[in-house]
């Protein structure tokens, strides 16, 4: 009985820890985040990935060419990992309304799903996600925030069956984009710290 009991109340805390931010209170944030319009052409990310215990895992470089054709987004992903392996993931993401979009991959299960408001995207798909020589089941809870100077921040928590198993945290860049939110240059400890505050301000 003690068991049982035990199991409930860790369920129910990793159910309340699920319950994530909320894209509605991004709405008046800027510069606002319009997905075809910053991957349009090419874009470069740094990323890395921890697991829950926060040691680094991984750490990856990703080219992305991004085609849009009024209705579909077409992103062409090739990553570079540190260790030499080199992946490809390609996304087709339609705009099903003007602030929510779908999307399909390979490696991902079914349609993923994607809001934005404000500077914010929230974006959640399943996917079958490569462990050594296995495949393993995650789900995917992506959160991206533009920033000044055309850096885009996302951070994804991977979890299976609730349970959180690490995070990937990505900075993209487009150096060829001239900003229209300041002439000075963003700090990656700056742009954290906005993101920090405003995921903080969300959860409340």
């Amino acid at each position: 009985m003690l068991k049982i009991f035990l199991g409930l109340v860790f369920l129910s805390v990793v159910l309340v820890g699920c319950g994530g931010m909320d894209i509605d209170k991004f709405e008046a944030t800027s510069p606002r985040l319009v997905l075809e319009e910053y991957f349009e052409g090419k874009t470069r990310a740094w990323g890395i990935f921890e697991d829950r215990f926060g040691t680094l895992r991984r750490q990856f470089t990703v080219d992305i060419d991004g085609h849009w054709d009024g209705r579909t987004l077409t992103l062409d992903e090739r990553f570079d990992y540190r260790d030499g392996e080199k992946d490809r993931r390609v996304w087709t993401v339609e705009k099903v309304s003007p602030n929510r979009y779908e999307g399909l991959a390979d490696d991902v299960i079914g349609t993923a799903v994607g809001e934005a408001k404000g500077n914010a995207l929230s974006w959640r798909y399943s996917m079958d996600l490569k462990v050594g020589d296995s495949l393993v089941r995650v789900q995917f809870d992506d959160w991206m925030f533009l920033q000044p100077d055309n850096v885009l921040i996302n951070r994804a928590k991977v979890s299976k069956w609730g349970v959180e198993l690490g995070q990937v945290t990505l900075f993209f860049s487009k150096p060829t984009l001239q900003s229209a939110n300041t002439d000075l240059p963003l700090t990656s400890a700056q742009a954290m710290k906005s993101v920090d505050e405003q995921m903080t301000a969300a959860n409340q």
